[in-house]
């Protein structure tokens, strides 16, 4: 037994480096670019792409490595997918113009679409489900924390190093996921088909690859006529009728790679609608830093250090609510979340000192260590099957990256058309009634004695 909870220790740990290192790789670019725009030549309205092409492929390929681990099992997809984030790591170091770094930030975000929901599976796997919260709880940690602390880190490494830099120590970290990963990761198959859904994968990643482009290619200072131009209009239409047709694939597909009738699930319909909403969360995090430099007259290094009390709250939170998820159930802690996540943007609005400021952030911290850490995984590992665990970890991760386009769209347009100070506070009122309305339709969510029945159920 105690040879079984180390050999756990030595997965987890592989799981939550490679988590690690896949999130930061969103999160350190914005103090990198103007480093980049330094080396390389490269028009200021490009820069956007640097970001959004790693969201972009990593949201073409969550689907496709899902089910790809189900069918060829999970160490060994978890070894390719963390290979290729390592070769696209590698391009984007030795780059000297903008086409081969967008490259690289592509095969990046290829690479790194496999890691996170195949490392949720494997936690289904191993785990029994009385202590999946609290395992899924520490990645979650990993992971916000990754998403928050990747500029405080980007900005230190760059005040000693040249920019690169950032991108090369992935190739030593990679190179250790992947040796320890060929000794101890378990290579479950939950089925032994070799069928694949082609059509479905190929719909899914056009469909939603159109759709980031289109989102991408708004522009702020003129949302409403951008979305009705040719840059962006076609595309997402063309993404409209490919969703369109994923979902008449796949209701006739005997293998799907999303099985639609998930979705007459109210649980997973609730998952997917809080995890739109996370999405949406995090996008704000690019302008928090904007907002206390306007508010309290401070640099932009120091800005990006204010948002440590949400560090530090994620942290905290993470662990423990992942031990109550095991322990009173997803319903409340949810609840419990929404409200501290809604009370803290409600307060960041109202912020004019610095302690209000902090004090919003432990709380914003607190909520997001709820919503982006174990709860909505936890949920999903209860209601699907084992051979549909990895597909539908990438499922909430695709609503979260879609969440996160949309956010910065539509945050950007409220900064933009209120102005200054005003539009910062306008948006987190914005994001303080979002928060109350997922609060009220989470109320629909199963209570604990549902859902230990449910439990029962899928472990029969």
């Amino acid at each position: 037994m105690e040879t079984k909870h180390k050999s756990n220790n030595k997965i987890l740990a592989l799981l939550f480096i490679g988590v690690l290192m896949g999130a930061l790789d969103i999160s350190i670019v914005g103090p990198a670019i103007p480093s980049i725009e330094q080396t390389i030549n490269v028009d200021k309205r490009l820069l956007g792409w640097i970001f959004s092409i790693y969201v972009l492929f990593n949201l073409v390929g969550i689907s496709l490595f899902a089910r790809l681990s189900d069918i060829f099992g999970r160490r060994n997809i978890y070894i390719i997918s963390v290979t290729i984030f390592a070769i696209g790591s590698l391009i984007v170091s030795i780059s000297h113009d903008f086409s081969l770094l967008i490259f690289g930030r592509a095969v990046q975000g290829f690479g790194a679409s496999g890691i996170f929901p195949v490392a949720s599976a494997v936690v289904g796997d191993i785990f029994p489900p009385e202590k999946r919260g609290r395992v899924l709880g520490l990645i979650g940690a990993v992971f916000g924390i990754a998403f928050i602390i990747g500029p405080i880190l980007a900005g230190t490494m760059l005040l000693f190093f040249k920019w690169n830099y950032l991108f090369y120590i992935n190739l030593p970290i990679a190179g250790a996921i992947i040796l320890g990963s060929i000794k101890i990761l378990p290579n479950l198959k939950v089925e032994n088909t070799s069928q694949f859904d082609w059509k479905g994968i190929i719909l899914m990643g056009l469909g939603l690859g159109f759709f980031a482009f289109g989102i991408n290619q708004t522009d702020a200072h003129t949302f409403y006529n951008s979305i009705l131009s040719t840059n962006v209009y076609p595309y997402i239409l063309a993404s409209a009728i490919l969703m369109i047709l994923f979902v008449l694939v796949e209701r006739k597909e005997s293998r799907p790679v999303v099985k639609m009738n998930m979705f007459y699930n109210r649980q997973i319909r609730l998952v997917g609608l809080i995890a739109l909403g996370t999405g949406l969360l995090q996008a704000s995090f690019v302008f928090i830093p904007d907002f206390a430099v306007n508010v309290f007259n401070v640099s932009t290094a120091k800005a990006s250090f204010m948002l440590l009390p949400v560090v530090i709250a994620t942290a905290f939170g993470s662990p423990i609510f992942g031990r109550l998820l095991d322990s009173i159930g997803s319903k409340i802690v949810i609840l419990v979340g929404l409200t501290l996540a809604a009370c803290g943007f409600y307060t960041l609005h109202l912020s004019n000192h610095l302690f209000s400021f902090y004090f919003s952030g432990a709380l914003i911290g607190l909520g997001l260590s709820v919503l982006a850490g174990s709860s909505l995984r936890y949920i999903m590992l209860n209601e699907v099957s084992s051979e549909d665990r990895a597909s539908t970890q990438g499922i909430i991760t695709i609503f979260i990256s879609i969440g996160q386009m949309l956010g910065g769209a539509l945050i950007g347009v409220l900064i933009v058309s209120q102005g200054g100070i005003n539009g910062f506070k306008q948006v987190f009122l914005f994001l303080s009634f979002v928060l109350l309305i997922l609060l009220i339709f989470s109320i629909r969510l199963k209570n604990r004695r549902q859902e230990l029945e449910t439990i029962r159920v899928s472990t029969q």
